[in-house]
């Protein structure tokens, strides 16, 4: 007789704009595979984002327990869409993109305050309060450049 494999906690990994998580694609099949009901966790996530600019990209790490009862961890705002922002790049096709050729093609430029500034907001995350400032910013500034965005000093 074959043994029932232990029943474990499964993660999904979601980005979703502040304020408008909705049960449609791509929550909605993400969390109905795992069995839990999607509008509960759009309900819950639309009321801890009220407070934050309606459509910022943020990442949330939902556990579902093998009961299909599920909690969340909402993270900061992703380090590319801060870049972006903070160079004031214009959306292409209703979203805010970085350069084609990343290396070769510069879309704008940010000064180390900002890096310093977004280094700052990505310290508060629990899981990175333990690496150092200077770390941050160097992980930043690479970021940047992988977006196409010059650092300025």
């Amino acid at each position: 007789m074959a043994r029932k494999p232990i029943a474990r906690d499964q993660i999904v990994k979601l980005i979703v704009g502040a304020g408008q998580a909705s049960p449609s694609p791509p929550i909605g099949p993400a969390l109905g595979s795992k069995g839990v009901k999607s509008i509960d966790f759009c309900k819950e996530f639309n009321a801890r984002t009220a407070h934050m600019t309606p459509g910022i990209p943020i990442p949330a790490r939902v556990t579902v327990r093998p009961d299909r009862s599920f909690h969340f961890e909402l993270r900061t705002p992703t380090t590319s869409y801060l870049l972006l922002q903070a160079a004031g790049v214009k959306e292409r096709k209703n979203k805010l993109r970085g350069g084609m050729a990343a290396g070769k093609e510069s879309i704008g430029e940010v000064s180390l305050k900002h890096v310093y500034d977004i280094a700052k907001v990505k310290q508060s995350e629990l899981r990175l309060s333990g690496l150092s400032l200077e770390g941050l910013c160097k992980s930043v500034i690479a970021q940047a450049r992988s977006c196409g965005i010059t650092v300025v000093p």
